[in-house]
């Protein structure tokens, strides 16, 4: 098992990089939380917006072929329960990365000499990422808040920062409920009526045990609301809320001016296998 927070000294002395789930904007305040990281220690902060935008490629290319039901397996919560209570299911999920391990995995090509902490807002995350290979320690959102409120006094500093690489925009609506059929550029591939978003485990539960044959698509995710329904979420805002804070994030970021080398480029990936397999 990887090492949590508690194994961490603030403000960290080594090389390490911070990879945040777009979902953070719930709970921190941007660009603040960025600075905030800055004065922890951390030397690079990258979001996971650029490993989906790898994952959606690789869903793009498997739905193109596909013939029968596929399940996206970005969430690792609705992945461990169809293992575990639907293994019949196991062979219709797609056999491709989470968005934090893809990124993960551009962090170890691109930052060799860092240590790679994800923060997480969930507890399956935070399971996924103590049993990669790709990981080397994990913070969820509740640890982080606490890590923030004992460090203050760190405050203040770096306030004109942004994330060092892997810019995007258009995929920090991942976390919510949709949000990888939304940007995966599927209609053109998919009919409406032959794909399908589920957020909730028990709906997904409730869609498996009498599947509708026109489904070819299920974009799934084992919290209401998609990520932002988190367990590790520390807000208290009604989910229509916290769906408004992402949105309204995007809306800064399309604005944005990206700064040069920031932008994630495919290329930037060449070499890195997402494909994976599941026992």
């Amino acid at each position: 098992m990887k090492k949590g927070a508690e194994n961490l000294n603030f403000p960290l002395k080594e090389k390490y990089v911070a990879m945040l789930a777009p979902s953070f904007v719930v709970d921190f305040p941007y660009p603040k939380i960025i600075s905030q990281l800055k004065n922890l220690g951390f030397d690079k902060i990258v979001e996971l917006t650029f490993g989906a935008k790898l994952v959606n490629r690789e869903y793009h290319k498997i739905l193109e072929k596909s013939k029968g039901l596929v399940i996206s397996s970005v969430c690792p919560g609705v992945v461990e329960t169809i293992k575990s209570k639907y293994p019949n299911y196991v062979k219709n999920l797609i056999p491709v990365d989470s968005p934090m391990i893809a990124m993960a995995k551009i962090c170890r090509k691109i930052y060799p000499e860092h240590k790679v902490v994800f923060i997480s807002p969930c507890n399956f995350k935070k399971i996924e990422s103590e049993n990669s290979d790709y990981v080397d320690y994990t913070i969820d959102y509740k640890e982080l808040k606490n890590i923030l409120g004992k460090c203050k006094k760190l405050d203040g500093k770096n306030s004109e920062v942004t994330f060092d690489k892997f810019y995007n925009d258009y995929t920090k609506i991942y976390p919510i409920a949709g949000g990888l059929y939304k940007t995966a550029h599927l209609k053109n591939i998919l009919e409406n009526d032959e794909a399908i978003i589920i957020d909730g485990m028990d709906r997904v539960m409730k869609f498996l045990d009498n599947p509708d044959s026109k489904i070819k698509f299920l974009d799934v995710n084992f919290c209401r609301g998609g990520c932002i329904g988190g367990p590790c979420i520390n807000s208290k805002l009604p989910l229509i809320l916290r769906r408004k804070k992402v949105l309204d994030y995007l809306k800064i970021a399309e604005k944005e001016e990206i700064p040069e080398g920031s932008k994630g480029v495919v290329k930037e990936a060449k070499g890195i296998s997402l494909r994976r397999e599941y026992k």
